[in-house]
Order: structure tokens, then C-alpha cells, then sequence
């Protein structure tokens, strides 16, 4: 969930799970030739786009990132703010209202009842308003961190105030308590500097919020959990995302140079069960796992998302998505590899490309995984069988400059029945995906959904 950051950021950098075709599954066969030229849309058979609404108002010019759902709204994070969307008829979306509260990158999630919006704050402030101005690393007095708005009323959403976090927050993950109202945030964050006074290495560290229940305005933090107090793999200073998934007290952290299992049975305390790395690997972005808890995705943000890695120069094993089972039980869980998935479009050097934000789209008894993968757009993969992962549908739109510049989806997510990207300068794209098990999947539906809590569908 980044753009390239040049203040903290690492660098290093299609033997697909070279799949036979899954039983009854239309295969999504890209047609012959070069990308599509411009803002022309390339897509498979099984994917229609419905509906686009562009970047507008305060945030127009301003860089779109993550998604977040409440019942028959949207929110779409943005490094200046967000949009509050109304879906009703997903066709159609409308805007409700725009918040303007700069401060990068935004990435956003709500609360359980949906009347509390967290936004993450990774670049210095001179306060935690949103009417600060740009501040600095260097500056004890700087902030970065949390805020916290109430958008109970969603045509007026009501700042209510800001959490500082060491080393701010890269991105959050609303975690519900086991307590009625009880509500934690962990906040992911990376790349320590002994310049910066508020991010001092080492920084093996999450930061965890606690809101407490009808009283935000107390939020603080709870606790700074060291995950890796032997320091983790090379280059792991923080993470960058976690994926909780509260009904089987589990969460997937993508952090740097580990990929981690992590026991959240008790929320403020949380206890690695494994770690994995991966020499093809150059930075564990996010994590998901499968439905019945027995497997889990890391995706390698390969080149900061900034980089053109879908080529047949960089390789299927770079830039993609690892596949995981989760061994043993308890204490002695452990992950063991699978496969990798990469899309099989080789997208231009003008395109940034790399494995981005997704969900599983809950078709009963099958694993399939929707997908960002910026300007090599959403890809939606089967990997039901975890060795032979196979690409089923796709929507790619062409290169946004005929320059390398930062463009494309963000993060894919499935919603009651639609797939919606966040498109970081197109705005928002909706799509409705058609095929076997899709019929089933429309019929799930829920009240919530955040990018980095998992939710479990009907088996």
C-alpha cells in the first residue's frame, strides 16, 4: 500500500503456478498484441466495468489509496483525505461528501458500528490538525500518526483527534475487541532513522490504539508490542501491514523482510508463531489468508509499487504473490510454501506493476482471490489447488502516461456482489465479475469491510 517513499523504504528486488486449467472455469486469456493505448480498457470476458467516477473536488489532484465499507457506503483514502461514496446502486455511485486532510498516505478503515473512520498519517505535521502544515523528521515536535473522524453523520464527517504512533502510521488495521463496544487499531509502520527523534531504530515495534467503547476522544496508545526482538531478517525495522482475522485469533504480518503468523488471541499482546522468508522476495507487503484459516498469501511489493516489474525481464518469481499452508496446530503452527502467483500480461516499462491489495471473493469451497496490481490492474486467480494457481479474469486499462509515472489500482476489493478499485489518479472503478460460484458469492453479504480485517464467509 505505498508509493515510493524515499525517506524510510528498502529495496532488492511469469513459473506461474504453472496451472492447468481449474475444473470448470473459463480461463482468462489476455488477446494478442500490445497494451491497450490510453485510457482504453482491456478486459476478460467474465469481468464487465459498470461504473467509473473520476478524482474530483479537493482531492482531485491528490494521490487515491485504499477502501474501506459500511454497509451502503465506500470510503476511499487519499494522501490529502477521503470520499465518502454512496452505493446503493453500485452502477451508479455517488458522492456523499469530501474531506480535505492532508497528510499521506491515508489509507483508511471504520469501526464495527461504522461511525468511526481511522486514517493513517505516515509524512510529518506540524500538528495533528487538518489544517497543519508540512513538518519535519527531524523535529521532536513533529507529528505523525492516527486520526481518528466520526462519520456517523456521513455528509459531514467530524474530526475528532489525533493519536501520535512512533514512526507514524504507514497504514492501520481495525481490530475488534472480545469485549461488546471494544475496539483496537494496529498500526504498521517502518524504516527507522537515528535522525528522527520520533522513529528511532530499531523498531521491531507495532504500535496498537486503544478506542475506548462511545469515547473516542480517549483513544491512546495501549501498547508497542516488539515483534522481533532478535531483529527479524535483514532489513525488517516494523511492518508494514497486518491482516487480523478476530474469528480464528490469528493475523498475517507482511513486515519488510518477514512474513509472519501471529497469535492476536489476546489483541494487545500479540505472539509470533512463525516467521518465513523468501530470497525472491524484496518486501512483504500484505497478507491474506484463506477462508478455512489453512492458508495465507504474502505479496513482495517488488520496486515500492513505482517500478515496471511485470515483464518478462523481472521474472514470474518477483513481484508476486507467495502461497502458503499453515502447518501443525497452536504454539507449533508453522507456514509452508506452495507456489507463486504473477499475472501472465507483461504490461510496458511505462507501467508501474507489482502485487498489490486484494480479497478472497467467497465462493463456496474454492479459494479465489481478487486483486490490485497497480497499472497491471485487478486481477482475479484461483488457487483452490495452492500448487497451480491460475488467473481467471482481468480489468487493464492502459498506460497513464506515456511516461513511467504512478498510476493504476491500489487496491481490489469484493463488496456485496461488485468489485471496486481504487484507482490512484482515475478515481473509482466498479466492475461486476460473472461465472461459475458467482451466483453464490452475490448472495454473501455483509455490513463491513475493511482492507485489513478479515471477515469469514459461509462455507
Amino acid at each position: 500500500m505505498s508509493e515510493l517513499r524515499w525517506r524510510r523504504r528498502l529495496r532488492r528486488p511469469l513459473v506461474l503456478g504453472v496451472a492447468a486449467a481449474v475444473a470448470g472455469l473459463a480461463l482468462a486469456v489476455p488477446s494478442a498484441g500490445a497494451q491497450p493505448p490510453g485510457d482504453d480498457v482491456e478486459h476478460s470476458d467474465n469481468v464487465r466495468p459498470v461504473a467509473n467516477v473520476p478524482r474530483q473536488g479537493p482531492l482531485a489532484e491528490s494521490t487515491h489509496t485504499d477502501l474501506a465499507f459500511y454497509k451502503d457506503y465506500a470510503i476511499q483514502g487519499a494522501y490529502d483525505g477521503f470520499t465518502i461514496y454512496d452505493i446503493r446502486n453500485p452502477q451508479d455511485p455517488k458522492i456523499v461528501s469530501q474531506t480535505h486532510c492532508p497528510g499521506g498516505q491515508g489509507d483508511v478503515s471504520v469501526s464495527p458500528d461504522g461511525k468511526l473512520l481511522f486514517m493513517s498519517v505516515d509524512y510529518a505535521r506540524t500538528d495533528d490538525t487538518c489544517q497543519s502544515g508540512e513538518g519535519s523528521y527531524e523535529d521532536p515536535n513533529s507529528w505523525e500518526g492516527v486520526r481518528i473522524f466520526d462519520i456517523s453523520d456521513v455528509a459531514n464527517p467530524r474530526y475528532v483527534k489525533g493519536v501520535k504512533t512512533s514512526c507514524g502510521s504507514h497504514t492501520n488495521t481495525m481490530v475488534p475487541g472480545k469485549n461488546p463496544g471494544e475496539v483496537f487499531v494496529y498500526v504498521s509502520s517502518y524504516n527507522p532513522d537515528p535522525a528522527f527523534p520520533n522513529c528511532q531504530p530499531p523498531h521491531d515495534s507495532i504500535s496498537i490504539i486503544g478506542v475506548p467503547a462511545g469515547d473516542p476522544a480517549a483513544a491512546e496508545v495501549v501498547a508497542e508490542p516488539v515483534l522481533f526482538p532478535d531483529g527479524g531478517a535483514e532489513g525488517t525495522a516494523g511492518c508494514h501491514d497486518i491482516t487480523v482475522y478476530p474469528d480464528l485469533d490469528l493475523a498475517g504480518g507482511a513486515c519488510m523482510g518477514d512474513g509472519v503468523l501471529l497469535d492476536i488471541s489476546d489483541r494487545v499482546a500479540p505472539k509470533v508463531l512463525a516467521t518465513v522468508q523468501d530470497p525472491n522476495f524484496a518486501f512483504y507487503h500484505s497478507a491474506t489468508f484463506t477462508n478455512d484459516g489453512t492458508g495465507l498469501i504474502f505479496t513482495d511489493e517488488l520496486g515500492g509499487g513505482g517500478a515496471p516489474t511485470c515483464n518478462e525481464e523481472t521474472g514470474p518469481t518477483h513481484g508476486a504473490d507467495a502461497i502458503y499452508t499453515i502447518t501443525g496446530s497452536g504454539a507449533e503452527r508453522g507456514l509452508e510454501f506452495q507456489s507463486y502467483f504473477k499475472i501472465p500480461r507483461y504490461q510496458t516499462d511505462a507501467e508501474n506493476c507489482v502485487a498489490h491489495n486484494g480479497n478472497l471473493i467467497p465462493i463456496p469451497g474454492r479459494n479465489v482471490y481478487v486483486q490490485s496490481w497497480y497499472q497491471g490492474g485487478v486481477s482475479i486467480f484461483d488457487f483452490t489447488d495452492t500448487t497451480a494457481p491460475v488467473e481467471i479474469g482481468y480489468f487493464d486499462r492502459g498506460p497513464v502516461d506515456e511516461n513511467l509515472v504512478l498510476g493504476g489500482s491500489w487496491s481490489a476489493y469484493y463488496y456485496n456482489g461488485y468489485v471496486y478499485s481504487s484507482d490512484i489518479t482515475r478515481g473509482l472503478d466498479v466492475m461486476k465479475v460473472t461465472g461459475p460460484g458467482m451466483d453464490e458469492a452475490d448472495k454473501v453479504k455483509l455490513d463491513i469491510l475493511n482492507p485489513q480485517t478479515q471477515y469469514a464467509y459461509p462455507e
